[in-house]
């Protein structure tokens, strides 16, 4: 992107098209540009709309009048120029009716970018996942709750301590439990989907982070380990919803919980820089293995069965995470060696003021 802001002031002066070691010209960009399938719209460091490719000109010219469409796109690029990425959905009039994904980032040396994309049937199709999800996860809870119940009267009103029909019982009663974490994972991953970030408000960062501490920490101390955090500034502050924040922290304690020995020491820390916030949590755990780097924010991968059955993991954790900084313009990350520990850092844009 920097390159383009180079070309504008060579444009201007008529001298040259080749503008870096490739030699690529101003009409190579142009013309690659315009070929792609999704909108790009180029803002210079005023906010001024300076290019805009063909796909752009298309959605701009079938949206003019429209005033939230235009709203919209000065203020991501307003943002955009501040150093704050954002993704919004619009839904715009049709015929036919449309739902676009607008991307704004942020040039080097000034000025934004936007990225139009119609995202009509992959929204149609997330929805009608996400919905088929949700209904079954629904009319699981309340069979699943009534089995676990069922088999704790079992459990409770066996004639011989520690007979077969006990000892069975009480595992129906974990497995029970354990299918019905799985399920208010599985909702919980629905409703980060489908709302995105709905209740976008100002997020105090220890706010936060003291409420997942807390919800874990029980579980900690029951497991002999000590989840160290250091005070941080309390005016570190980030756009976005709270109650999803706080789900993606506690979800990566809880992850830190159950890969630590007994006696272990779990580190939560927080770090500013260059406009964003990076919330780390560090464990002295088994680690992982490089293989599986790639793959453990995916829904239900195990890096290893036996474990997560055995610690509780539904295997939903870290895609909630994953999910959760998306939604609010972050990544997640993580870094392992196998026998000595892992570190997830979830990064987010600050507020701006």
């Amino acid at each position: 992107m920097k390159l383009w802001l180079r070309t504008r002031e060579i444009e201007k002066k008529g001298i040259a098209t080749d503008v870096n070691p490739d030699h690529i010209s101003l009409t190579q960009m142009r013309t690659a540009l315009n070929a792609l399938p999704i909108g790009v719209v180029i803002y210079d460091a005023g906010g001024n709309e300076w290019w805009l490719n063909r796909a752009a000109h298309a959605v701009v010219d079938q949206q003019r009048g429209h005033q939230d469409m235009a709203h919209t796109m000065t203020s991501l690029s307003n943002k955009a120029l501040h150093g704050r990425t954002s993704t919004v959905h619009v839904d715009v009039d049709g015929p036919p009716g449309q739902t676009l994904e607008i991307r704004s980032v942020s040039l080097i040396n000034g000025g934004a970018l936007l990225m139009i994309e119609d995202v009509t049937e992959r929204i149609i199709t997330d929805r009608v996942r996400t919905d088929f999800v949700a209904n079954i996860s629904h009319e699981l809870k309340t069979p699943v709750g009534a089995l676990a119940l069922l088999a704790e009267t079992i459990a409770g009103e066996a004639d011989e301590p520690d007979s077969d029909i006990e000892r069975l019982a009480k595992r129906m009663v974990e497995e029970s439990h354990r299918v019905a974490r799985i399920i208010d994972d599985l909702l919980e991953l629905a409703k980060i989907e489908f709302d995105g970030v709905a209740d976008q408000a100002p997020v105090n960062i220890q706010t936060i982070l003291s409420e997942a501490v807390g919800r874990v920490n029980a579980v900690a101390v029951a497991n002999k380990i000590f989840i160290s955090s250091v005070p941080i500034d309390t005016d570190i502050v980030c756009h976005g919803d709270a109650r999803q924040l706080v789900s993606a922290i506690t979800n990566l304690c809880e992850n830190a919980v159950k890969y630590s020995n007994a006696g272990a020491q779990v580190d939560v820390a927080v770090t500013r820089e260059s406009g964003y916030v990076t919330i780390s949590v560090a464990d002295r755990g088994i680690g992982i293995e490089p293989e599986h780097l790639d793959r453990v924010f995916e829904r239900f991968y195990r890096v290893d069965q036996a474990r997560s059955r055995q610690t509780g993991g539904t295997g939903l954790g870290l895609a909630i995470v994953r999910h959760v900084a998306a939604n609010h313009g972050g990544e997640v990350n993580v870094v392992s060696t196998p026998g000595e520990g892992s570190t997830f850092s979830l990064r987010l844009p600050m507020a701006r003021g």
